[in-house]
């Protein structure tokens, strides 16, 4: 039986990097998307090429780039010749107070988060609408519906990712495309590893189970959304954060 294929932007660490392991162990060939090489890119390579049950892909490309990201489908196509599930999770945050943000730095999270998902989701659904099927699933936050001070920018960008992921899930039902969301809370990565103790009890006060989540929590809810076991779940957002957002 044809392996499905999976491609995941932003792959390469934290939410993206445990997704992508995840799919690998449910025996999907994967695609790697990545936009700059790192010591953290070195060891996923080194642990998803352990997996000799399915094939590796890692593509380089800036996802706020239309002609890149255009090119990086073309190579997954020409490889595996189809793309079954296609995850948006590419994104960045450039935090500031509204009143002290730098206008660039607004732009620049928008076009990586919201631009970027359309940008690879404009060239990946021609081939899905072919194939009559398709499961795209884009990481949204819960900030984007419960909005957060500092975060402007991300809030923004994440909401647009919620309407965007909506639309889409409209215009492509009737292809058999299902297209969701999955809002994390605070999860633990190497961003919030560096937080302070102090920091972590506060934000655990604001969660009703009292933790943060797993990034493998996140992965699973992923691919439920992703797998043959959804076929009527489509334009939904499925918060993954611990009760933070009822």
């Amino acid at each position: 039986m044809e392996r499905k294929v999976a491609l995941i932007t932003g792959g390469s660490r934290g939410i993206g990097k445990a997704i992508a392991k995840k799919f690998a162990k449910e025996g999907y060939d994967i695609v790697i998307n990545y936009v700059s090489e790192s010591a953290e890119l070195g060891k996923v390579k080194e642990e998803m090429i352990e997996n000799r049950n399915v094939d590796i892909l890692f593509v380089k490309a800036d996802v706020t780039n239309y002609n890149g990201c255009e090119e990086m489908i073309k190579e997954v196509i020409n490889k595996f010749g189809r793309i079954d599930v296609l995850v948006n999770n590419a994104g960045i945050t450039k935090d500031g107070l509204l009143m002290r943000m730098k206008e660039e730095d607004f732009d620049k999270v928008i076009e990586v988060n919201l631009k970027g998902t359309f940008n690879v989701t404009k060239n990946v659904i021609p081939y899905m609408m072919k194939q009559r099927s398709g499961k795209i699933v884009n990481i949204s936050s819960v900030v984007g519906i419960g909005g957060n001070a500092g975060q402007a920018n991300y809030a923004a960008s994440k909401a647009g990712i919620i309407g965007f992921t909506k639309s889409v899930a409209k215009e492509l039902a009737s292809r058999n495309i299902l297209a969701n969301c999955v809002a994390p809370g605070f999860i633990k990565t190497d961003m919030t590893d560096v937080l302070s103790d102090a920091v972590k009890e506060n934000i655990n006060k604001q969660i009703p189970l009292n933790k943060m989540g797993e990034a493998d929590e996140v992965a699973n809810a992923v691919y439920f959304l992703a797998s043959e076991e959804n076929t009527y779940i489509t334009g939904q957002v499925l918060n993954v954060d611990g009760g933070m957002i009822m």
